[in-house]
């Protein structure tokens, strides 16, 4: 029989998510106070953004003094991606008076828009918003125990008309020692087929393996003491081969062998069997997926690990293969989320060229190939293709 005392004693899981988001919620705090630097008009009128930011130049839009935390940022900018190339604006994050970066990014890839589009996507901690994707918003706390400074560069050969922000922070009287500082780096490479060719699925050729992860593509590359918290992942796939078969492989505290291996690309991001269908979640998602034939153009797919962070003590090292054996050519990028004890310095960001768009292989470039094997194959009025 239940004793009326024990009715009310909670079971151990449900005392330990009373840790939960909701649960701090309902806490009255004391000695938190809310500020705001925004691009509202200082006269009161409507003239609510920054203007004419010409290429070349930098602008800073907060210049915060003391300790606290950002815990909302709003950005929106014209003109449209079509015109401004939303790739070459760049949002870097200063924390605690360093004079390096802890986040450089363009601003697109960082919110989750990979190729200057438009799309809408949201997730628990990042999201571009209606109108089609140009409203980018985050909710990663950003702590900083003395000021924090943010900036953006254009590296567009267009002015930036208009710049519309928030940034919204908690000034604290006690700010917490055990906050960690918010990271984001953003990576970008053309990945090189293997040596024996393009073999995945064993369609041209044998596959090899892979243990060491030597050429695989990084995504993160960090020094020092913390956790790695969500990635944002953009690859554009150059033929209709399946681009997912590599496996994220993750060096912990300076390993020479990896301590995490994952079984394929879909499945590191939480989904399976090579999928290509929108789907949007708090914590993974694919919100771009391609629409050519089979997995030919781009893909947009985000996991941030917010209940199962990846811890490390001295150095991470996160890193995933383009195809199986790093046997594809791909152009990807990405955007690694993650804190550390203290701010730290970036790897060396891609340059633009590095950024640029790769074109669309589409019918036209496919009917040349095609063309080039029924020529190797003697122009035989018969090939089908299957041959």
């Amino acid at each position: 029989m239940l004793l009326l005392s024990e009715a009310f004693v909670l079971p151990l899981a449900a005392q330990e998510n009373l840790s939960g988001d909701l649960y701090e919620l309902a806490k009255i705090k004391s000695g938190v106070r809310n500020k705001r630097i925004s691009s509202t008009d200082p006269s009161g009128g409507n003239a609510d953004s920054f203007r004419d930011i010409k290429p070349g130049e930098r602008r800073v839009i907060a210049d915060i003094k003391g300790s606290g935390v950002i815990n909302h940022i709003w950005i929106t900018i014209s003109p449209e991606p079509s015109q401004l190339n939303r790739s070459d604006v760049i949002l870097r994050m200063y924390w605690d008076g360093k004079d390096y970066p802890s986040v450089e990014s363009p601003i697109g890839p960082f919110f989750g828009q990979g190729w200057n589009e438009q799309y809408n996507y949201s997730s628990a901690v990042l999201s571009a918003a209606p109108g089609r994707g140009t409203g980018l918003s985050s909710y990663f706390s950003m702590p900083f125990a003395d000021g924090a400074r943010i900036e953006i560069e254009n590296q567009a050969d267009v002015t930036i008309n208009s710049f519309y922000f928030y940034v919204d922070y908690l000034e604290m009287d006690d700010f917490p020692e055990d906050l960690g500082r918010f990271h984001a780096w953003y990576n970008h490479a053309l990945t090189g087929a293997a040596p024996e060719g393009e073999t995945e699925w064993g369609l041209t050729g044998p596959q090899g393996n892979n243990t060491t992860g030597a050429e695989n593509y990084v995504f993160a590359d960090i020094k020092g003491k913390g956790h790695f918290v969500g990635l944002n992942y953009y690859v554009h796939c150059p033929t209709p081969m399946w681009y997912g078969e590599g496996d994220d492989m993750w060096f912990i505290d300076g390993e020479t062998k990896p301590s995490l291996v994952g079984t394929g690309t879909e499945d590191f991001f939480n989904t399976s069997w090579c999928p290509k269908e929108p789907f949007l979640s708090p914590y993974f998602g694919y919100p771009r997926v391609n629409n050519d034939i089979g997995w030919l153009g781009r893909t947009h797919v985000y996991r941030f690990f917010i209940n199962d962070p990846i811890f490390f003590e001295k150095a991470l090292k996160g890193t995933i293969e383009h195809g199986h054996d790093n046997n594809l050519t791909l152009d990807i990028g990405s955007v690694a989320y993650w804190y550390q004890s203290e701010a730290a310095p970036l790897p060396k960001a891609p340059t633009k060229e590095m950024r640029k768009l790769r074109p669309f292989v589409g019918p036209n470039e496919i009917h040349k190939w095609r063309n080039e094997w029924r020529k190797n194959k003697g122009y035989d009025p018969y090939l089908w293709g299957t041959e």
